[in-house]
């Protein structure tokens, strides 16, 4: 028992650690009297790069709004509520194409790419390598 000691302190260290997270919590708040949407939380040096692009693809690889359907195990299958995005001083706001209705319910999703890249993040997520980690906020008129 004493010569697997140090292999077992070693794999209690690896799984004891922590890591402290510096991110800051996403959020979201209609703007323009419900007419935008407005997006809190990402990485300004994330926000900056995906601003260069001025097309809505980059934007959607990180953030999409989509309408939730009456069937809420179906949100995968919804399709990306086309729009604009601009940025203003590390805020992202979202203008959809056709203004948002009042009696829908929609969803914002976001993903985090840097989720569940280490080892220890797939065995406390019990998660598959190359699965996308993103979260939804829902939200309505």
């Amino acid at each position: 028992m004493k010569k697997h000691f140090p292999v077992l302190l070693l794999l209690l260290s690896m799984f004891g650690c922590t890591e402290t997270s510096t991110k800051t919590l996403v959020t979201i708040s209609p703007v323009n009297n419900g007419k935008a949407l407005q997006i809190t939380g990402f990485d300004p040096a994330i926000i900056n790069e995906i601003s260069r692009d001025s097309s809505a693809r980059a934007w959607e690889t990180l953030m999409a709004v989509y309408r939730m359907p009456a069937d809420t195990t179906m949100k995968n299958l919804q399709r990306i509520q086309p729009g604009r995005y601009t940025v203003k001083d590390n805020v992202v706001i979202f203008t959809p194409d056709t203004a948002f209705s009042t009696q829908q319910t929609y969803f914002f999703r976001y993903y985090d790419f840097g989720a569940g890249g280490t080892l220890t993040d797939l065995i406390k997520s019990r998660s598959k390598p190359g699965y996308l980690h993103y979260t939804d906020l829902i939200f309505k008129q």
